[in-house]
């Protein structure tokens, strides 16, 4: 089989499988099964002669001949897909920028950006979805983003060790904060010592891994007591206002809690830095894009953080 003969089907399955870093992941997102998606695989590399994945334990990696094929794949897809849209009679765009972003960027940052070019760029389209950081890391690898909004903390390593290095920006760098139940004691200030977060109880995050504790304050000399696990971050604010417990946010979170919350810094302790990150495959960027990554630095600049809300009477 020669590779000029590779199916567009193989090719979609192959980006998948890329983006997603493993088949079974691939095959739900595909709607396939995943001897389907093996099969798909197996085929595009017979075609290419050579291995396009890593199989690893914690998933694929792309091979130096997997990342050639991704790179023309992509070309290839969306082409087709661009053929479809104008084929199907929808209007031609000024331009169609795929963006990653992780869960607290779409509360704030995210609707910021995409308001202004509304009014700026009214052609200008949009896409995306939200994702954990490996997950955008993948796609971008994989061709099928743009830019990514990352979240990174101490030591701030890059986001993959994968060659050549994403082009990262720094858009923000700030002190992460404490979510607290307005009726808490420890609303009643203006600020937190750590030594009072000894015995509280936390709402954290759903990531596993090192991320697993995702939502207490770093660093604790404690086992901390987790009430409640929660993926959502609206969910984890709603269970702070509820009084259940207490959660880190990042500072860009301040303006979008719910009543019944304070938003609040931490005090007494080496100050708990996180910085928001714009990540892109390191080539010249279109316009379109360009016009994008331009609004998200302006939405960052904007969303600083408010003064805490008044402490309960």
């Amino acid at each position: 089989m020669d590779f000029t003969d590779v199916s567009l089907t193989a090719l979609r399955v192959f980006r998948a499988v890329a983006e997603q870093g493993t088949f079974t992941a691939a095959a739900t997102s595909l709607g396939y099964t995943q001897s389907a998606v093996s099969r798909q695989i197996a085929a595009i590399e017979r075609a290419a002669g050579a291995e396009l994945l890593e199989r690893r334990r914690d998933g694929v990696r792309l091979t130096a001949a997997g990342r050639v094929v991704m790179r023309r794949a992509t070309v290839v897809l969306d082409e087709i897909d661009a053929t479809a849209r104008e084929l199907s009679g929808l209007p031609g765009q000024a331009g169609t920028v795929r963006l990653g972003w992780f869960p607290s960027a779409g509360a704030v940052l995210l609707p910021r950006a995409l308001a202004s070019l509304r009014r700026t760029d009214p052609g200008l389209r949009v896409v995306g979805r939200e994702g954990s950081t490996p997950a955008l890391v993948r796609a971008l690898r994989a061709g099928s983003l743009d830019l990514a909004l990352l979240a990174s903390g101490p030591p701030f390593r890059p986001p993959d060790a994968e060659s050549p290095p994403l082009a990262l920006q720094t858009l923000t760098e700030r002190a992460l904060c404490l979510a607290v139940p307005a009726t808490h004691p420890l609303a009643r200030g203006d600020f937190v010592d750590v030594a009072d977060l000894r015995g509280q109880r936390w709402i954290a995050g759903s990531s596993s891994g090192e991320d697993r504790l995702m939502g207490v304050w770093p660093g604790l000399d404690e086992r901390p007591e987790i009430a409640h696990t929660v993926r959502d971050w609206l969910a984890k604010l709603q269970l702070v206002a509820a009084g259940c417990g207490l959660t880190t946010v990042p500072a860009i979170l301040a303006s979008a809690t719910p009543p019944g919350v304070r938003v609040l810094p931490v005090r007494g302790g080496p100050q708990e830095q996180r910085r928001l990150l714009l990540a892109r495959l390191p080539h010249p960027s279109a316009e379109p894009i360009t016009r994008v990554a331009a609004a998200l630095r302006a939405a960052a600049l904007d969303a600083g953080t408010p003064a805490p809300s008044s402490p309960p009477s």
